[in-house]
């Protein structure tokens, strides 16, 4: 370890003539926004972690409590992006999501062997230097007296982070107050190395208010302009980017470095397709980073994925993690798999799904100090370099639903890894109060899931996939969501047509879709509840006893056969006049709907009701079709996963989607090129 003084962002180092990069600045926010500040600074006493293992074991004994309460959160104390004050005797920990610097990933995925950490004070100051362990135990690096106006530079091993872990630092004011000026985490330039730049790719469909703020939010930071070579809005929508209030003053802004493409509405892989199309064509980005429309951007994270990806030892695609819009400490997700066997994504073993670091920092987190390898990173922000779309291909011509899981899993197929980088990542509408696999997208979400598992499935006929598929078939069913069946239906025998069925109905499905679903009760949401028939029960509970969910598997098996047997039984007289229930979304489960024969459902996101009628001829019909269906997948499984394997190079490819984009683009190529 070295240390030494030197002002601060210059990238010589004394002696030898090396050259650094910084690759990870401390910010702050400046809205004061206290919802947000956990995730930049910790007020908490606590100075280290505790990993769960040593809490609850017998040799734990002795172990002191990692929290401390009534920690107040003193936004005051920020100055500007880069800068705040700390009163005398006071200590601050940087040991936070975006600014802890995240070790295990940079020994795992480039060749440094070393970061340099500088800070500037105004005055004299203790900068604490600590490490975790992938179990997430913490160790104090280092304690160093900084002087005022003399920054000081550390140079830190990564050797230890095999598994996880990550640096930071503490601030500890002596007798008089400090203001931090400045700190960084660097890294040594190889020989040859060249910065890279990107292209930001935004698709958007009626958005255009979030779009206006990505034009300004890229036009206020100087170094984000200096990395990116175009912002390129891909509009899909009716509700015009170029006819919202504020869109010309900062698209001038942007000046050539913006470009607006109008095309018809071919989702979120149709838009995106065209960003990575466009960006591969112009030629000058080494990468092309995809970005949601709805999404607020922590622009020092755009910056950290282009550092770290310049630094990978492959190409590598780099994604950013989402934190929810309305809920701004908590992460929707660490990271994302696919489990092979059932073909469906998840977060990854180990990790937890919405966490509040609000409620347990990094510091007192210890999961989340265990690197974390992914298989795909969502499309609300995710760098991929150009090399890798020319070699591998475009989104896949799915609309929505897998475009990104997919992608991830061939990216790797051809040697590429994808990396959820900490410290980088935006806020982002949630959907965790809707259920979009009972709407329009239910199409979606069912013939994609098999698609990609046909191409990539490692188990013999799609492992347990095509018995899941059937059993949400019938627990739909069993619930009255025609519409969701019907839907799912349709994405089979679609899928059945092969591949040249994907270019052929991207621009022309989806009215296809809402025309079919709006023909059954379960999908007509009315806004005004009041207006249903009175409530009126036809037969009460047995035995008083109100449904519950099934205890086993034995007892799922048994009352799903005894609902069955109900469905194909005429309705009760009066029901289908008026709703037997009023029942909320959160507990419109399948073994307490299997007992009504119609009922007032709630949306999810609490919008409107639908009332839900049982209709015997329904589910005769769909059911017989969906066993029909999943026969004939299983039996030409091979056939087809097969034919879709050896198509996907051609549906994928720039000329397949370019005549795509030809049919529906209505900005001129001239605009778009500048």
């Amino acid at each position: 370890m070295s240390v030494s003084t030197e002002p601060l962002n210059t990238d010589a180092t004394p002696g030898l003539g090396e050259e650094w990069q910084t690759v990870h600045r401390v910010v702050f926010p400046t809205d004061g926004d206290s919802d947000t500040l956990p995730l930049y600074l910790d007020f908490n006493s606590a100075q280290r972690v505790v990993s769960e293992e040593s809490q609850t074991s017998k040799s734990g004994a002795g172990v002191t409590a990692v929290t401390s309460s009534g920690a107040k959160i003193r936004s005051d104390f920020i100055e500007n992006r880069r800068q705040l004050h700390l009163p005398a005797y006071r200590r601050l920990s940087f040991g936070t999501y975006f600014n802890a610097f995240p070790a295990s990933y940079w020994r795992a995925h480039t060749d440094v062997t070393s970061v340099r950490l500088t800070v500037a004070v105004d005055a004299p100051a203790t900068v604490v230097i600590l490490r975790s362990t992938a179990r997430g135990t913490s160790n104090r690096v280092e304690s160093i007296s900084v002087d005022a106006g003399q920054p000081v530079d550390v140079v830190l091993p990564l050797a230890n982070f095999g598994d996880g872990g990550w640096y930071w630092f503490d601030l500890v004011a002596s007798s008089e107050q400090v203001k931090l000026l400045g700190a960084e985490w660097s890294v040594r330039k190889p020989e040859g190395f060249e910065a890279g730049t990107a292209t930001v790719a935004v698709t958007t469909f009626n958005r255009p208010d979030f779009c206006v703020k990505h034009l300004s939010t890229f036009a206020e930071s100087p170094e984000l302009l200096n990395v990116m070579d175009r912002l390129l809005i891909t509009d899909q929508g009716t509700q015009k980017v170029r006819d919202q209030e504020g869109f010309e003053q900062a698209a001038a802004r942007l000046g050539d470095k913006f470009a607006l493409i109008e095309q018809g509405n071919l989702g979120g892989s149709g838009g995106f397709a065209r960003g990575m199309l466009e960006t591969v064509e112009d030629g000058r980005s080494k990468y092309v980073l995809l970005l949601d429309d709805d999404v607020i951007i922590e622009t020092e994270g755009v910056l950290r994925a282009i550092n770290f990806a310049d630094f990978t030892r492959k190409p590598s695609i780099v994604g950013g993690h989402m934190f929810n819009l309305y809920e701004r400490s908590v992460m929707h997700s660490f990271g994302e798999e696919v489990n092979e066997y059932k073909f469906q994504w998840g977060a990854v073993d180990g990790t937890k799904e919405a966490h509040d670091f609000s409620a347990s920092n990094l510091r007192t987190t210890p999961w989340m100090h265990r690197r974390i390898d992914v298989d795909f990173n969502g499309w609300w922000m995710c760098l991929i370099p150009t090399s890798v779309v020319r070699e591998i291909g475009l989104s896949l011509p799915v609309f929505i639903k897998w475009d990104d899981a997919e992608y991830g899993i061939r990216a790797r197929r051809h040697g590429y890894p994808t990396v959820s980088l900490p410290g980088a990542a935006v806020w982002h509408m949630p959907w965790t109060e809707k259920d979009d696999t009972i709407d329009w997208q239910a199409y979606f979400h069912q013939r994609n899931r098999w698609l990609a598992a046909l191409v990539y499935s490692p188990y013999k006929k799609g492992g347990f996939l095509p018995r899941q598929s059937f059993m949400v078939d019938v627990k739909h069913l069993l619930s009255m969501q025609y519409s969701a069946v019907e839907l799912r239906l349709d994405a089979l025998e679609d899928l059945l047509k092969g591949p040249s069925h994907l270019h052929e109905t991207i621009k022309t499905k989806l009215p296809e879709i809402r025309a079919r679903r709006a023909e059954f009760d379960d999908a007509r949401i009315t806004k005004e509840v009041a207006t249903f028939p009175q409530v009126k029960r036809v037969k009460p509970p047995r035995r008083g006893k109100k449904p519950s969910s099934p205890k086993s598997i034995f007892a799922a098996l048994a009352t799903a056969a005894s609902a069955g047997i109900r469905q194909v039984q005429s309705v009760r007289p009066g029901a289908l006049e008026h709703p037997e229930a009023l029942v909320p979304a959160m507990d419109a489960r399948w073994w307490r709907l299997s007992q009504l024969d119609s009922a007032i459902v709630s949306s999810a996101d609490g919008t409107g009701a639908s009332w839900y009628k049982r209709h015997p001829e329904h589910f005769r019909n769909m059911m017989a079709r969906s066993i029909k269906l999943h026969q004939q997948l299983l039996q030409d499984w091979e056939k087809l996963a097969e034919e879709y394997a050896r198509s996907l190079p051609e549906f994928t490819s720039q000329r397949a989607w370019r005549e795509t984009f030809d049919a529906v683009t209505t900005t001129p190529q001239e605009k778009v090129n500048g």
